[in-house]
């Protein structure tokens, strides 16, 4: 892994937001635990296989013994059935037959005092010559296992095995008992003769005896399917079954048994000590270190944030004085000493360029607000000088002097009249508009006279908020929509009053700023995209802490990126390139943000129009004040 991705990798893990001292515990931590899972992890690859290595090798030992026990259990069968084989009498049975040796070795009595369950002696054609099992428990004979007994003894699986060899062993099946079967042929006691037949003899293995055999608790698994010789590991214990084949290799029965599991337990007790071992010292280690990281490190940086907050505070760069410390946090500290210093000579600039740039933009957003208001103004004033004369003065004295003349025709009498009352309704008309104009201008020039007085009065005390119908002044203001210098906008606005808290003059202010950009926005589009339209919108907004006002002014001028709309509110910023400045909407925002209101510009995009929001308290239908101040007889 890489540095960047190991640096990507814990900025997920450690959240950015997080304090230092967070962030270095938490680091100490994964480093804790990532050296635990390594030592861990050591410790668990060496252990573990050392001891999994000594527990197959006491399983094998087990099998081992296990198998040696059983063989040697049927091996003392094969004896035993070789004693009765070799033996002239068994011959002497074979060839002529004797019911007394019969009766003496066949007997109860002889087959319990030999510890034997079943005895048979058998013609080389498979035929029984006799036949004998018992039950030493209950003294008597077993006519149930004594059919499956001879059954084994005239088998073909017996007869091709004694023929093969003097004498054998193995285990067989007898109903739901396992037995151990010694085979062997029948000679005289020398070895001569040819073997007129073969004995074989039986005797039952119990689960008592083979755990006799073991030293241990076992039993014969019976009933089941082959299942070869394997180990089934538990949590505390191992069972084991050891095949058990019969004749031919052919499985009878398992010998199971269980023996704990006392290496892999001294194992996992040996990784639970190192486990606790190794996470103790993990712990006393990371504990250690956070108690020097939080006296050497993170308490300095915290006695350096509350020197830095209380300057902040107090805006007196006072020096630090951490001490006489030769690491990074004291060559820190006279860092931040020096930077200090050189604060507090850079604050005594700042103060005294704050006050001329102060004074200098207070200049520029009167200008600017004294400019939109004079642009109405403006506007009446070129077109009152362009207005031409309804008829000249010539044409009407010439009708006069026609109508004076009695040689004048009657019908010409009468469209001299028709052009003299024509003219003075025009004249009439052209008046009552230039009067209406004039009215406007002087409304345009009451408001810029506020807006001079209302500067004066703001230098020399604060701003004061007052309930005042917002839609009042904004058709107060809409005299720099109906004389715009490109020509007539559309405009639309709701009748009914709608009072908010603010300053009159500073919203006044703000609203002819916004419908003066509106006009720029329109104008910048071209005649290409239709008539200018202009519409303002009211809404109320109900909340737990009282309505508010929502103004909206929509335009379908050029717009622009959203992406944009915030950096439109910085100064000196602006849209058009052929702008410059950019006061304007700067100066807004800060003028409502005073009125402890909100301003926001929203666009689908350039070509799209815009819409300016102006958010502000509502305040109480009938308010005093909701109208904007009258201008003063001065």
């Amino acid at each position: 892994m890489t540095a960047t991705a190991a640096r990507r990798l814990l900025s997920r893990i450690i959240p950015q937001d997080r304090t230092l001292a967070f962030k270095l515990t938490a680091v100490l931590t994964l480093a804790g635990i990532a050296g635990f899972l390594g030592i861990w992890g050591l410790l668990y690859a060496v252990v573990i296989p050392s001891f999994d290595r000594l527990e197959a090798d006491a399983v094998r030992g087990h099998i081992e013994r296990t198998r040696a026990a059983l063989e040697e259990h049927a091996a003392k069968m094969e004896y035993a059935a070789r004693d009765y084989g070799v033996w002239d009498e068994s011959y002497g049975y074979l060839r002529h037959g004797d019911r007394a040796f019969e009766r003496r070795v066949l007997s109860l009595l002889a087959l319990s005092n030999l510890d034997m369950n079943g005895m048979a002696l058998v013609h080389r054609d498979g035929t029984v010559a006799a036949a004998r099992y018992i039950d030493p428990k209950a003294q008597a004979d077993d006519h149930e296992r004594g059919g499956d007994f001879v059954a084994l003894a005239r088998s073909q699986a017996v007869r091709a095995r004694i023929g093969r060899e003097p004498s054998a062993h193995f285990y067989a099946r007898l109903g739901d008992r396992v037995a151990a079967i010694g085979l062997s042929r029948v000679t005289l006691s020398d070895g001569s003769g040819e073997s007129p037949g073969y004995v074989v003899v039986a005797r039952e293995m119990t689960s008592a005896q083979l755990g006799r055999l073991l030293q241990l608790e076992a039993r014969f698994g019976l009933g089941r399917a082959h299942e070869p010789t394997g180990v089934r590991m538990r949590d505390r214990t191992l069972d084991i079954a050891v095949d058990i084949d019969g004749p031919n290799r052919i499985h009878v029965a398992n010998a199971t048994f269980v023996v704990p599991r006392d290496f892999t337990l001294l194992g996992h007790r040996l990784l639970a000590m190192m486990f606790v071992g190794t996470v103790a010292v993990l712990a006393l280690v990371l504990m250690v270190l956070r108690l020097l990281i939080g006296r050497e490190v993170i308490a300095p940086l915290a006695r350096i944030e509350r020197h830095m907050q209380a300057v902040s505070a107090s805006g007196a760069p006072l020096p630090l004085a951490i001490g006489d410390r030769g690491d990074e946090i004291g060559s820190l500290a006279r860092s931040l000493d020096a930077m200090l210093a050189q604060l507090g000579r850079l604050r005594e600039r700042v103060e005294a360029q704050s006050f001329r740039l102060g004074r200098s933009e207070s200049a520029i957003g009167v200008m600017h607000n004294v400019r939109n208001g004079l642009n109405p103004i403006s506007v009446i004033v070129a077109q009152g000088l362009a207005a031409e004369p309804v008829a000249t003065d010539a044409d009407v004295r010439r009708a006069l002097d026609e109508l004076a003349r009695a040689d004048v025709p009657a019908a010409r009498r009468r469209k001299l009249a028709a052009f003299l009352g024509s003219a003075h309704d025009s004249y009439l008309a052209q008046f009552e508009r230039q009067r209406a104009d004039l009215a406007a201008a002087d409304e345009s020039l009451s408001h810029l006279i506020e807006i001079i007085g209302g500067q004066q009065a703001e230098a020399h005390g604060g701003l004061e908020i007052e309930p005042c119908d917002i839609v009042a002044l904004v058709r107060r203001n809409a005299a720099i929509v109906h004389y715009a210098a490109g020509g007539p906008i559309a405009f639309q606005c709701p009748d009914a009053a709608c009072p908010v808290l603010a300053s009159p003059l500073l919203l006044s202010q703000v609203i002819g700023n916004l419908l003066a950009n509106a006009i720029e926005a329109i104008e910048a589009r071209g005649a290409g995209g239709g008539p200018g339209r202009i519409a303002v919108t009211i809404e109320r907004i109900a909340g737990a802490e009282g309505d508010r006002i929502a103004l909206g002014i929509t335009d379908n001028g050029e717009g622009f990126d959203p992406a944009r709309g915030e950096r439109l509110f910085h100064r000196g910023f602006s849209t058009r390139a052929h702008k410059s400045g950019g006061l304007g909407l700067h100066w807004c925002a800060n003028a409502v943000n005073a009125m402890q209101g909100s301003l926001t510009l929203e666009s689908d995009g350039p070509g799209q129009g815009a819409t300016a929001v102006i958010r502000l308290r509502g305040a109480r239908q009938g308010s005093a004040s909701l109208n904007p101040p009258e201008r003063s007889a001065g």
